[in-house]
């Protein structure tokens, strides 16, 4: 009885056109980010930090951007790793090349270079779609894994081909200690999940979805294939650019190409699939699911093998992993294809007119 919008009367086209229209919504989103801002730095330990929370957010924030692309565009893409690639690298050359570089410019930094070159690697949109456009996009992995490796420019011709970063720091606030890395995270995914909520809901983010629906009919009744394809692959790849850099920056401090390899790609096509194509707050739930479950097999596994006199190796707890993966990647394209974000939707549905039958 407490989820119901009667008695919220919608006097003003902008009350009516609010993120969380139901009030209930707006007051459980603010308590989960005063929570995350307030109440986890008190209560999380430097592991939860470092393993869990830290890699949730920046993935979380990476997921956003390949969803805007391939959940709201329809724009299969395979580059996802090279573009947050990209991200690190070059805000890691913007930051050390131009002296007294501040920290958050040279993230964006890094998402404007790698919205440049998802705009290049986009180009072949225009003409192809579906599998082709998949490969189109995974020359970008291979061609950013081969750039980062081979050219010592981007490395600052380190010997290791490895870079890092320390003392970081932003007006003065030293940035050294996991809870701090955390809320520097944390701030970002906020302003970013807001930012592509808002966009979504704007007159390019109905272009995109046209786009996605039919292609052919989006463009007879006006829409620009040209510009809508490549805007999503220009605001995809920034998002996914300054995740890369929050990655490389705040969460590793010292990182090599292997970092964003194709494995990286696929771990965030996988975040859309599980957690919702077209959803913001579906990415959060993929990323979430892909961050939680290999921490939790790592742990069960090993105890339920012990329970029944087997030995479980570390071997195996990988290749359960990768087998889980997959099924569920399967079970969730042909039971629930929205994934969790669905779910969920339903599930607050049904509480709207709990008790009552439907």
């Amino acid at each position: 009885m407490f989820y119901r919008e009667n008695g919220q009367f919608k006097t003003s086209y902008r009350n009516d056109q609010q993120i969380f229209p139901i009030a209930q919504d707006r007051w459980v989103i603010l308590a989960i980010v005063a929570f995350a801002a307030i109440g986890v730095p008190l209560l999380a330990d430097e592991y939860l930090f470092r393993a869990i929370l830290i890699p949730f957010l920046i993935l979380s924030l990476a997921a956003i951007g390949v969803n805007i692309l391939v959940g709201y565009c329809g724009q299969i893409s395979l580059g996802s790793g090279a573009f947050m690639a990209v991200g690190a690298y070059m805000a890691y050359n913007t930051y050390v090349r131009i002296e007294g570089m501040p920290l958050i410019p040279a993230l964006l930094m890094g998402g404007f270079f790698a919205t440049l070159v998802g705009v290049v690697f986009g180009i072949p949109s225009l003409r192809v779609k579906g599998l082709y456009l998949a490969v189109a996009t995974l020359a970008a992995q291979f061609f950013c894994d081969w750039a980062f490796l081979r050219i010592g420019w981007f490395t600052n011709n380190t010997a290791s081909g490895s870079v890092s970063v320390s003392n970081l720091s932003v007006m003065g606030w030293v940035i050294n200690t996991p809870a701090e890395k955390y809320l520097f995270c944390l701030a970002f995914v906020v302003v970013f999940a807001l930012l592509a909520k808002n966009l979504v809901r704007s007159a390019i983010g109905r272009e995109w979805m046209a786009i996605r629906d039919m292609d052919v009919a989006a463009a007879v009744i006006g829409i620009r294939p040209m510009y809508a394809k490549l805007s999503a692959f220009a605001v995809s790849s920034f998002i996914i650019g300054v995740a890369g850099g929050l990655w490389g920056f705040i969460h590793l401090s010292s990182w090599e190409p292997a970092a964003f390899s194709i494995d990286r790609s696929f771990q965030l096509l996988f975040m859309v699939i599980i957690g919702g194509m077209g959803s913001i707050m579906g990415s959060f739930f993929g990323a979430a699911f892909i961050v939680v479950l290999p921490i939790f097999l790592n742990q069960f596994l090993p105890w339920a093998g012990s329970l029944v006199g087997l030995s479980v190796s570390t071997a195996a707890v990988s290749h359960t992993e990768f087998m889980i993966f997959g099924a569920l990647i399967v079970w969730f394209l042909i039971v629930e294809p929205h994934g969790l974000a669905k779910l969920w939707s339903i599930a607050k549905q049904k509480l709207r007119i709990w008790p009552f039958p439907h």
